[in-house]
């Protein structure tokens, strides 16, 4: 009997650490006696499992940016959760983005001085302190009262590049004062030319010296885990959203502008006429913000646009399936000189590196820095950005990369 009793004990100790392996996300827990879930985990719990009873409770106890989202699911309502975490359709893009980091291996080299790490750069002429920005999201209202201010001080705290969504519920002015500088305008063009051009000129007028298109959110979105999630919220929400996408229109940055006749912000009748009168009108740099194949990088750079971000909006625009990561080579190969950040899907140092090494100029980080201001606000996004800049530190010091000029594509190869 003690045999037989030692034998389940050990055989329930391996199926709990099979069950919380995050080598076996998606394998059926039928084989281990349970029940199979009737739906996809929450995003980090396929990375790095989590009990929900040992939620941390304050910023600092963080070991990585993942323990964040558990508390933000925690605090937020259902409906302003699913907004943040989902993806569409199958959110077959939303996991990409995650397991195509798997798909490179890190080549490190040894008996290099790295005592010191220098992750200084320059991003389209302006320093900061490293290669991490924050990207444009929206309406971040919606997980903390301060919102983008919070962001912004946090961003300078860290001294990072923050964008700003055309629909923050922060105006440019309120969030360049929160930052102590200049933020980059992200800019939804709207299907008329008129809202667009107003848009822009009041960003250059606040100083910012880079005008952000995004072109990769052309219309409607199946975000079926927001409408789940929105179904068991109980709260009364009409105060703040009227029907239909009015509410978006009455984001502060479109104040003073007519937006009657418009159904949405979006721009689905955008094309490359559009960018060149863009180029023609921006004063400041001009980046496209969703690039994802070579051959629009390289119309990027033949209509003069300063630098393209490859990205397919965290999985939130469309289900293409395919990673940044893994779309990044290519279009790097086909900018030449023309810089390329990239966003989506970013978590850990190690894959901030990986692109670093492919030639990526910037890394941007969305939903982290959001999972961290929905749980505890400004000290929440600070200790989201301070995580992955000690992560990235580590990185570069195990590749035997000193500073950011010594990254390059040999110490990274495609498994």
């Amino acid at each position: 009997m003690p045999m037989i009793a030692a034998h389940a004990r050990s055989r329930r100790q391996l199926l709990r650490f099979l069950a919380a392996s995050p080598l076996l996300p998606w394998a059926s827990q039928s084989a281990l006696g349970q029940t199979a879930p009737t739906q996809r985990l929450p995003d980090p719990m396929l990375w790095a499992p989590r009990e929900l009873e040992s939620l941390i409770a304050h910023p600092k106890e963080a070991v990585n940016v993942f323990d964040f989202e558990p508390v933000a699911r925690k605090t937020l309502p259902p409906a302003h959760f699913g907004y943040l975490v989902a993806g569409v359709d199958d959110e077959v893009t939303l996991r990409a983005n995650r397991e195509g980091f798997l798909k490179f291996q890190l080549r490190p080299r040894r008996l290099v001085d790295v005592s010191t790490i220098d992750m200084s750069c320059s991003i389209l002429g302006s320093a900061y302190a490293s290669p991490i920005f924050i990207c444009p999201t929206a309406s971040n209202r919606a997980f903390h009262a301060d919102g983008e201010v919070a962001v912004a001080k946090a961003a300078r705290v860290g001294n990072h590049l923050q964008m700003l969504s055309t629909v923050a519920t922060t105006s440019i002015e309120e969030a360049t004062s929160a930052r102590g500088g200049p933020v980059w305008f992200q800019l939804y063009a709207s299907p008329r030319w008129q809202i667009a051009e107003a848009l822009v000129k009041r960003a250059e007028q606040a100083g910012t010296p880079g005008i952000v298109v995004t072109v990769d959110d052309l219309g409607g979105r199946n975000q079926e885990t927001l409408v789940r999630l929105r179904r068991s919220d109980t709260r009364q929400c009409s105060s703040c959203h009227a029907p239909g996408w009015g509410y978006v229109a009455r984001k502060p940055n479109y104040d003073g502008l007519d937006m009657s006749g418009l159904s949405t912000v979006l721009a689905p009748n955008m094309t490359w006429e559009v960018v060149k009168r863009l180029r023609d009108t921006v004063r400041s740099k001009l980046l496209l913000k969703g690039i994802m194949s070579h051959e629009d990088a390289r119309l990027a750079a033949a209509n003069g646009i300063d630098a393209i971000i490859v990205s397919n909006h965290g999985g939130r625009s469309d289900d293409s399936g395919r990673a940044t990561i893994d779309a990044l080579p290519e279009i790097i190969e086909a900018a030449g000189s023309m810089p390329v950040l990239v966003d989506s899907g970013f978590r850990r140092g190690t894959d901030i590196v990986k692109a670093l090494a492919l030639g990526a100029k910037a890394v941007g980080i969305g939903r982290p820095c959001l999972w961290g201001l929905g749980a505890f606000g400004q000290e929440g996004v600070e200790r989201v950005l301070e995580l992955l800049r000690a992560e990235l530190r580590v990185a570069m010091q195990q590749l035997g990369a000193p500073s950011l000029k010594d990254l390059t594509p040999a110490m990274v190869r495609r498994a």
